[in-house]
């Protein structure tokens, strides 16, 4: 097993991708601590955790708190005795900044996900870090989309804000580095599986006359495959940049676009 005695924290356990990384790293032997906002999302999580034979524990958590994220990384390494891997995939898009242009939005709604986002980012990591330098290892992952490289209209703040995401993970990759900790990600384009995906495309849907499968359907043609990844596939390659398979690897974003973006 990849992760086997690995201590993994997951931000935004309760949602889609957060549930199956947390599934994936479990059958992968590592012990996984869930934090979300909402107890009984995180809890149907534990249970899926549990039935594919893993341990997690739960804790519902504000990552915009900077105490609570404080505390909790702390509760983690009290339990656990360190952190191997800590992961932040809470969502904060703004639905009210989806399929407008930039000109028509307000203030608030462009500059929402930019600031949470990155407040929730910078926080998560940073409690993280301090604590896996004591150790000197740990690896630090999270997940962005193509839209930090490459321009598409209607996206609101989306795009700055994971932009700003990958620029902060270098920046922790290059001072952590010497200390032995490897902060990587994930540049994934949109997964039809989830909620936030499908909702994001209602939206955009309802406001150009389309339906959401046609706004897949233009998505997906985009793409070199002509096909969005899948979850399995995003998890897949999150255990591995998780492991020690991967130890040769900072300061970098996989490229799970299917091809939208070439690189």
């Amino acid at each position: 097993m990849l992760l086997e005695k690995k201590n993994a924290v997951i931000y935004g356990a309760g949602g889609g991708v957060g549930s199956a990384l947390a599934q994936a790293f479990a059958r992968e032997g590592a012990n996984v601590f869930l934090a979300g906002r909402t107890l009984s999302k995180l809890d149907a999580v534990a249970q899926a955790v549990s039935d594919v034979g893993g341990v997690a524990q739960t804790a519902q958590i504000d990552v915009l708190d900077e105490q609570a994220v404080e505390v909790f990384t702390d509760t983690v390494v009290k339990s656990a005795g360190r952190i191997d891997v800590c992961v932040n995939v809470a969502n904060f898009a703004d639905p009210g900044g989806l399929g407008k242009p930039l000109t028509d939005l307000s203030l608030e709604s462009f500059a929402n996900p930019v600031i949470n986002y990155t407040r929730a980012y910078f926080l998560t990591t940073r409690a993280a870090a301090r604590r896996m330098v004591a150790k000197r290892s740990g690896v630090i992952l999270t997940l962005t989309a193509p839209l930090a490289r490459v321009p598409i209209p209607a996206f609101g703040g989306l795009a700055p804000s994971w932009a700003v995401l990958e620029a902060i993970s270098r920046s922790f990759a290059v001072e952590l580095g010497p200390q032995g900790i490897r902060v990587v990600g994930i540049r994934s384009d949109a997964i039809p599986e989830t909620a936030v995906v499908r909702n994001a495309y209602s939206s955009r849907a309802s406001l150009l006359g389309l339906t959401r499968e046609e706004i897949q359907a233009q998505t997906e043609s985009l793409t070199l495959l002509r096909r969005l990844p899948t979850l399995t596939e995003v998890t897949n390659m999150a255990v591995f940049l998780a492991s020690d398979q991967a130890s040769a690897m900072t300061a970098t974003f996989a490229n799970l676009s299917c091809g939208s973006l070439i690189e």
